[in-house]
Parts: C-alpha cells; structure tokens; sequence
C-alpha cells in the first residue's frame, strides 16, 4: 500500500513522514523530488503469536508514505511531479489546525476547511485538463472508425468533465464496474481516497475526537474520505519514548493510542483493507489484503502457487492460537478448522495453506 502525504506549505507534513517513516528532512527547496519511506503497521497480536513461537523472524504489514512537496498549480505542471502522485493508492492531506505565530501560513491564517477546499481545487483542475485532452482525441479518432467502446469511454468522460467543472472531485461519482475500468488507467488524482489528516496543537490533544468530530460536521459526509487527528508534537515526542514511557506520555493527555496508530487503522478501512496472520516456528507474518478475500487469494498473497495449487486452508482465530499455546492445543479443541476455496477470511484469521 503506498500513500502520499499531501498538502500547502507549513502544514507539518514532511514532520508526519518523518515521524511515520524515520526518514529525516533534506534541503529540498525548489525540488519537486519525491521521497519514500516505509512503516511498520503496529499489530499486537503478531508480538502475542511470536511469545508462543519464538519464531527468529516477525514480519509486520507495511505501509509506504511518499512525502511530496506542496500542493500548487506550478507543481501540478511538472510532469515529475504528477506522475510521482499517479502512483499512489491513497493520499493522506495534512491539515494544519494549530496555531503558532512562529510558523506562518501562506494564507495569512489557520483554515482547515478552507485549504481542504483549495487543495481538492487543485486536483480537480489537474484531472479536468486530462480529460479535455483524452475527449479532444477520442472525437479525431471516433470521425476515422466506428467502435461502440471508444462512444462508451467518450459518454464517461463527458460525465467525468461535467462532474469536475461543477468542482466535484471524482470520487464523488458513483461509476459501475465496467465505467470504474474505463477510467483507472487515467490514475486521476481527484479519484484516489482520500485521508483527511488534522495537525492539532498541544493544547487540543485531549479533544481529539471531538476536533474529529467537529470537521466532519463542518465538511460533511464525502465518499471515499475519512478523517483522523494528531498532535505532531506529541507524535515527535513518543517517537523518542520507550513502550511504557509512551503508555503512560498518551494516558496523561487521555489517550489510548497514538495518532499515528489511528492513521494506520483509518488509512487501512479508507482502502479496505485488512490482515490475515500466518505463524510458526520460522516466521509469525501479517499479510494485507482486501476485505472479504477468500482464502484461495489469501494464499495468492502469500505466493502465487499457493493459489494456482491451494486445496484447503487450515483456519484458526488467534486469539485462540495464543489461549491455548499454539497448533497442538487448539487441535485438541477442535479449534482448528479446515476451510476450501470460496471461505472468506476474517481479520485476525491465522492461516495454514495446503496446496498442491
């Protein structure tokens, strides 16, 4: 999963990739160069199976943060620097809701509403002049040859440009399978999920969710959004504490868990993702993959024979895995079940594959 960490000047993005990646800050003005980083997706249960296996190797789940330079009409007009964005599965557009008088903003004030809205502009504009220059094409070539796919593609585009002009991102279009096809090779920017990321100051981090709360209201329900809130000093501050020092650092504002871990969670059900588990006494591993897989693409995640040879799956939830202390226990159980190619595997199923 890649992820782009958008957004204008001063919001603190590049500080949030740092955080999340451990990649530090380069001299990069006037740059329009990309940089990637890559996190560790937090999952206690894969710390819970590793105490009971002992395994030399855990594999976490990863997410990789692309961290781009500000969202503007020039950088929209760098190749590069568009093509960099194409690429990605979902952005992550940092906010800026603090307030500090040492850090200006660009607009001359704090508006998260407001540079939302002038960020998704942007992206608007960018996709509206791709398909201007896709239908100016497709009219030449449909006046040479008569093909019923290229009227299709031309009618959805002509719906894509109405729904763009009335500055509507393109994820609010509700397309049918075959029109979602037409359209992915485009890799429109206003199309991509989209992470609404709130960088509160200090002094709100005790009203997280009620600053969560407060924007959606203030935006509404969007299709394809969702929302989620850190503190980045907080976040720069558990980065240099140990587990429990961080325990007891998030307790003291009232929090279970920290922002970053919630970003993850969000950016994970914004996709539609989630993890199953395999475990052993080589390796415990998370393996992503979409909502309401059947175990046949599960084992196609974990190698591509897998799912070209599978004949069943042996299935086990892992909490019970860890309760009774491995295969043997919940065998005698009868916790172990055998599962054939249409089951659909659950978050936190543990996952043996049998194949051919």
């Amino acid at each position: 999963m890649k992820t782009a960490i958008i957004g204008l000047p001063m919001v603190g993005k590049t500080s949030l990739f740092t955080i999340l990646t451990g990649v530090h800050q380069e001299a990069r003005i006037g740059s329009t160069a990309v940089r990637a980083g890559v996190t560790k997706v937090p999952d206690p249960r894969l710390d819970a199976l590793a105490r009971i296996f002992q395994p030399p190797k855990v594999t976490h789940a990863a997410i990789e943060y692309l961290d781009v330079p500000a969202i503007s009409k020039e950088n929209l007009r760098d190749p590069a620097y568009v093509a960099g964005l194409r690429v990605v599965d979902a952005f992550a557009h940092v906010l800026r809701v603090f307030e500090d008088p040492t850090v200006p903003h660009e607009q001359g004030s704090v508006g998260a509403v407001r540079d939302l809205e002038n960020v998704e502009m942007e992206l608007v504009l960018s996709d509206l002049v791709v398909v201007e220059k896709r239908l100016e094409r497709l009219d030449k070539e449909r006046k040479k040859i008569r093909n019923p796919e290229l009227d299709r593609e031309a009618d959805l585009l002509v719906r894509c440009k109405a729904t763009l002009e009335s500055n509507t991102p393109l994820r609010q279009m509700d397309l049918a399978s075959d029109d979602e096809k037409r359209i992915r090779g485009f890799q429109f920017l206003s199309r991509k999920p989209m992470l609404y990321v709130l960088n509160l100051g200090e002094e709100d981090a005790p009203r997280l969710h009620e600053k969560e709360r407060e924007f959606r209201q203030a935006v509404g329900e969007k299709t394809g959004c969702a929302v989620t809130a850190v503190c980045g000093k907080i976040e720069a501050e558990l980065a240099e504490l140990s587990a429990e020092e961080a325990h007891d650092y998030l307790s003291s504002y009232g929090l279970r868990e920290s922002g970053l871990e919630r970003l993850i969670a969000a950016s994970y059900s914004l996709l539609g993702l989630m993890s199953f588990l395999t475990a052993g006494e080589t390796e415990v591993r998370a393996w992503t993959i979409p909502i309401a897989s059947t175990a046949v693409k599960a084992a196609g995640a974990i190698h591509s024979d897998f799912e070209k040879k599978f004949i069943r799956a042996e299935v086990v939830n892992w909490k019970a895995l860890v309760e009774h202390e491995g295969y043997p226990g919940v065998r005698e159980k009868g916790l172990l079940r055998l599962e054939g190619k249409e089951y659909i595997v659950k978050d936190g199923d543990v996952l043996v594959i049998r194949h051919g």
